[in-house]
């Protein structure tokens, strides 16, 4: 990409120009899902951003960038927060402002290449951080990390064992700083052919040495999913169609069902004929059955979504209240602030109840699971404390039917597969309406999808694994890596003024002349 020369672009077509750059890695995630796009994706962000006239428009051009990435990656929230995504765009853009003005510090001009080969460092460090800090939950979680581009690439999934969707991150950044420097620097292709050597090598090492899970047994596991069901009373019939769904399953010799988020409406406390339907199935299948309650507790105040197990004698006791929340879906941060969302938007009208802690649950057949409700598959280390607490399978309950006709449900299901590759554990990922998904220890894809346009049921045959992956053994030390480095970046820079104020020449007072009065001539 050329950029035009910075003295002949005006500062509002920069900042478009900025936001469409930023914009474009989200060609990278499904439903597109041009994966091998991410690799070069940020180079037109990277040469705006190293060709901006000073450090203030660099972090100008971060944040138009980050902006339109945000923008773009959550498009399909529009229909529902309105003018309110815009805001939240606008403030979580202005995370990568710092990242910009390191792109400009790093590769303005003609760098050296020393200075090409540290930004091959510094440049994914920051990435990293800006991932890490938007992983919080309360700013709307790690959805869209740049790694999770790379859900059905093999190679990428046994560096997710490694690492985790941190180190897929920091790698596809350092490529994409790579080969910004070699299409504006060619005077600086050498340390720019170093890096993209060592990321090969990296990966070689890592396919070659990292631990492959150890299949010793499988479980056949069937998803229902009932398909939209809408109009009045759509809890009922909802509940009717998973029941007639699961029904076909008698026989089949299943170990597990399960059904998706929300999947019953009303309380089984309060609804103990529903209890007694879902455990007329459990006999009539042979297996336990996964459902989700979202609706107000019986036994205490406010509403939970739960997944509850339901063997052939009833609940088995095994309950998880879902412990991450959907900000302005599930609840509205600092509602007495900003609880006129509500007035231009689908949020929540009422808050949802957090649960307090994970839960492995005993399936029997000696399967032993661990749930997740819809929005927490996004998040790395929810799956790794299952993994370590003795999960044989990750669930997903999730439902997408509000952003049906989005990229939102197919974004969602292929986040299973690096958690599945993450923890060496398989995932299942049972939706309400699609997509629902299963993948193997090692990320691979296990059978087909169940689309958006599905109502059914599915059987798979889900192998399953031992061992521990490096991932989960070390936890996310790439990201911390990454804020050891930016720790080392900044104590460099601080010296390195330290020294210079020390350095600089004192400034001399200018030389006072008097004038000395002459004893022969007073007053002269």
């Amino acid at each position: 990409m050329r950029v035009p020369d910075r003295r002949l672009v005006s500062p509002w077509r920069r900042g478009t120009l900025a936001a469409l750059a930023g914009a474009l890695p989200v060609l990278a995630f499904p439903a597109p899902s041009l994966w091998w796009f991410a690799y070069a994706s940020l180079v037109p962000w990277i040469l705006l951003a190293r060709s901006a006239p000073s450090g203030r428009r660099a972090a100008y051009d971060g944040w138009c960038g980050g902006f339109g990435f945000m923008l773009a990656m959550h498009h399909w929230l529009l229909p529902n927060l309105h003018v309110f995504l815009l805001v939240l765009a606008a403030l979580l853009g202005a995370l990568w402002a710092p990242w910009a003005w390191l792109v400009r510090r790093f590769l303005a001009g003609t760098p050296s290449g020393g200075r090409v080969l540290a930004a091959l460092l510094v440049l994914p460090s920051g990435w990293l951080a800006i991932e890490l800090v938007r992983s919080w939950q309360g700013l709307g979680g790690p959805w869209g990390m740049l790694g999770a581009s790379q859900w059905q690439v093999t190679a990428a999934l046994r560096l997710a064992s490694v690492g985790g969707v941190w180190l897929l991150s920091f790698l596809v950044v350092a490529l994409n700083v790579a080969f910004a420097v070699l299409t504006a620097l060619p005077r600086a292709r050498i340390p720019a052919v170093a890096g993209l050597v060592a990321t090969a090598a990296t990966a070689s090492a890592a396919w070659v040495w990292s631990p492959r899970p150890e299949t010793d047994s499988q479980v056949r596991i069937a998803v229902v999913q009932p398909g939209v069901v809408g109009g009045t009373d759509s809890g009922g019939r909802r509940f009717a169609r998973e029941e007639q769904l699961t029904r076909e399953l008698a026989g089949r010799h299943v170990d597990l069902v399960v059904w998706g988020e929300s999947s019953v409406g009303f309380d089984l406390g309060r609804r103990p004929d529903l209890a007694r339907r879902i455990t007329a199935l459990s006999r009539e299948t042979g297996a336990d059955i996964l459902v989700n309650v979202d609706a107000r507790r019986s036994d205490r105040p406010g509403i939970y979504k739960s997944s509850i197990l339901v063997g052939p004698d009833g609940p088995t006791g095994d309950r998880y209240d879902k412990m991450r929340l959907v900000p302005f879906g599930e609840y509205i941060p600092a509602r007495s602030l900003l609880g006129w969302a509500t007035s231009v938007g689908r949020a929540a009208d009422e808050d949802r109840r957090r649960g307090t802690e994970q839960v492995v649950m005993n399936a029997g057949h000696g399967l032993h699971i661990g749930p997740l409700v819809c929005f927490e598959t996004a998040f790395p280390d929810m799956t790794r404390h299952l993994a370590e607490d003795g999960a044989d399978v990750l669930v997903g309950q999730s439902s997408t039917s509000t952003f049906q006709r989005s990229w939102a449900p197919e974004q969602h299901a292929s986040l299973a597969a690096l958690r599945a590759a993450e923890t060496g554990r398989p995932m299942v990922h049972a939706t309400l309406t699609g997509v629902s998904a299963v993948y193997g220890p090692s990320g691979e894809r296990i059978g087909p999808w169940l689309g958006t346009d599905a109502s059914a049921t599915r059987v798979y045959e889900v192998p399953l694994a031992t061992g521990v992956t490096p991932y989960v053994r070390f936890g996310d030390w790439p990201a911390q890596v990454s804020l050891l480095v930016l720790s080392a970046l900044c104590l460099t820079e601080g010296a390195r003024a330290v020294r210079l104020r020390r350095g600089s020449p004192v400034p001399h007072a200018p030389r006072v002349h008097t004038v000395h009065e002459s004893p022969a001539h007073p007053g002269h």
